[in-house]
């Protein structure tokens, strides 16, 4: 028996897996927030989350996370968490039971740790723009974090920030031509 084929067998049998295993990853809230009755932030709060609290993830939609915290369930946003996840190789004392299953098939021999974070939002759905309600509480707490261009130099100043001249990408090219 190849190597080659003894590593499409083990891929094979990783990848036939149960999905469900996969589907309930561990998040931590990545500041203090709350969770909510619904998927919507005029929902009803059923408990507040301190910042690192960890929750247990049973769905993800959109920008809504649909978790298990202090034992009860709800929503989160999904900006609100952060996803860790552990990368281990091969190695002594390692114990992710599949660290040895990523050297048999190129994977490094020594530890390496990483955390990594993903989030995506595609966008609004018809329903979240029908039910659009104005916050002018929410635009006001927006428009206070503006800055004149006397206090963008003054802060600029403080940073001792220098200027830095970038080049326009578009400078020269004429528009509507083909690059």
């Amino acid at each position: 028996m190849t190597m080659r084929f003894l590593r499409l067998c083990l891929a094979a049998a990783f990848l036939s897996l149960p999905l469900a295993a996969w589907s309930q990853d561990q998040a931590f809230t990545n500041r203090a927030t709350e969770l909510k009755e619904r998927a919507d932030a005029a929902s009803a709060t059923l408990v507040p989350l301190p910042e690192n609290t960890a929750v247990k993830v049973l769905a993800r939609a959109g920008a809504w996370t649909r978790v298990e915290a202090a034992g009860r369930p709800g929503f989160v946003r999904v900006f609100h968490l952060r996803f860790p996840a552990t990368v281990e190789a091969a190695g002594s004392g390692s114990s992710n039971p599949f660290a040895a299953f990523g050297s048999l098939i190129g994977g490094s021999k020594s530890d390496a740790h990483a955390n990594l974070a993903t989030t995506g939002v595609r966008g609004l759905s018809k329903e979240d723009v029908k039910n659009a309600n104005p916050d002018a509480e929410a635009l006001k707490r927006m428009q206070s974090y503006r800055a004149d261009k006397p206090a963008a130099e003054r802060f600029a100043r403080e940073g001792k920030l220098a200027a830095v001249k970038v080049a326009d990408p578009d400078a020269g090219s004429t528009k509507g031509s083909a690059r």
